[in-house]
């Protein structure tokens, strides 16, 4: 009825590997749930693609004019903001630059680190290194994050070549 030491190592190390790919499944729905949270706030120009219009009814008749209603004034919600970084010749930085800057500057570290390897490399191996130097992402799995920059780098024809699950080279 117990098991070996063996079989419950062996038994560890599946249940971990399980765990790892939740995690993972877990950041990246809560990367595009967040994504689409953004993309359908008022204002930000974009509506959402499955929104459909709500249904309008009309009102019912009254006997009784009412008085017109006022709808409760609502605090703006600040939204945080990223240091914006000048660009070199002095003009002002556009919206959105420094993040941007910061994910380049990822991207060509992580070709860095893939070049000096010599070899394709693992997400998880890529991320030890990036982390390494000083380099974060957002989120509660950078594995996660830094997968799904990559797969999307590598369908785009880039440098970066996808091999399997998670396993990227250099384009030859």
């Amino acid at each position: 009825m117990f098991l070996s030491e063996a079989e419950t190592e062996a038994r560890l190390d599946d249940l971990r590997r399980q765990r790892a790919a939740l995690d993972r499944a877990i950041a990246e729905h809560e990367l595009y749930l967040d994504l689409g949270r953004r993309l359908a706030r008022p204002g930000a120009g974009v509506e959402p693609a499955r929104a459909a219009p709500a249904p309008v009814e009309a009102p019912a008749p009254r006997a009784v004019p009412e008085a017109p209603r006022t709808e409760p004034a609502r605090a703006p919600v600040p939204e945080p903001e990223a240091a914006p970084v000048p660009p070199p010749d002095g003009s002002p930085a556009p919206a959105g630059a420094a993040g941007r800057q910061e994910g380049r500057r990822l991207m060509a570290a992580a070709e860095e680190i893939l070049a000096e390897a010599g070899r394709p490399m693992h997400a998880a191996e890529i991320w030890e290194r990036l982390a390494a130097r000083g380099l974060t992402l957002p989120g509660h799995d950078p594995v996660a994050a830094l997968n799904t920059r990559l797969w999307k780098r590598a369908k785009g024809g880039t440098i970066f070549h996808r091999l399997g699950d998670a396993v990227y080279g250099l384009a030859s």
